[in-house]
């Protein structure tokens, strides 16, 4: 168990290029590992940053669910499972997919049947969930890779690929919300 209270912020551990893996592991800055990781704390800082937006307050609990789960799985994506096995502190599930998916489908219900490609942008908040929703799709492209490495579970690359399609449909939700067309694309 990590001890918060003398938990420290520098260590100089990774002063020569490397950092630690959960299980003691030291890999370099660049392996790919981290990259994976390192990309899905970056989506969770834009989803953190959503949840800053008023026009989102009813959104809140969702969106906090979802960093924690970003969080379970940047700490599976940190773990080495050759030397511990916390599969079973840090899961995610079908039932967390499908959390997602009703979320997607609740606010589709009160969206008009999207019927050309859309442009990122419009309103503000918007925007962020394009620029989180792309972040979103290259941290599942270094998952995806990450897995001819290491095991990933099926629910984990699933849970990412559903925040995609959560983000998309949320950037129109708060369009409708706000009051902005969206800009569809037009050939």
């Amino acid at each position: 168990m990590v001890n918060f209270d003398k938990m420290r912020i520098y260590t100089r551990t990774g002063d020569d290029g490397t950092t630690g893996l959960i299980g003691g592991t030291r890999v370099p800055k660049d392996d790919l590992r981290l990259e994976a990781y390192g990309t899905v704390d970056e989506l969770n800082s834009w989803i953190g940053y959503l949840y800053s937006q008023p026009l989102l307050e009813d959104r809140a609990s969702i969106l906090i669910e979802i960093q924690k789960k970003l969080f379970v799985i940047g700490g599976r994506l940190a773990t080495d499972t050759s030397k511990v096995d916390l599969s079973h502190k840090l899961s995610c599930t079908d039932d967390d997919i499908r959390q997602l998916e009703q979320e997607i489908d609740s606010m589709l219900e009160r969206l008009e049947p999207q019927t050309h490609f859309i442009l990122p942008g419009g309103h503000e908040t918007a925007a962020i969930c394009h620029i989180a929703r792309t972040v979103c799709r290259r941290a599942e492209r270094r998952i995806f890779q990450l897995s001819g490495q290491i095991d990933i579970p099926f629910q984990l690359l699933g849970y990412i690929n559903r925040l995609s399609d959560f983000l998309f449909v949320l950037s129109r939700e708060i369009s409708k919300k706000s009051g902005v067309k969206e800009i569809e694309w037009e050939p």
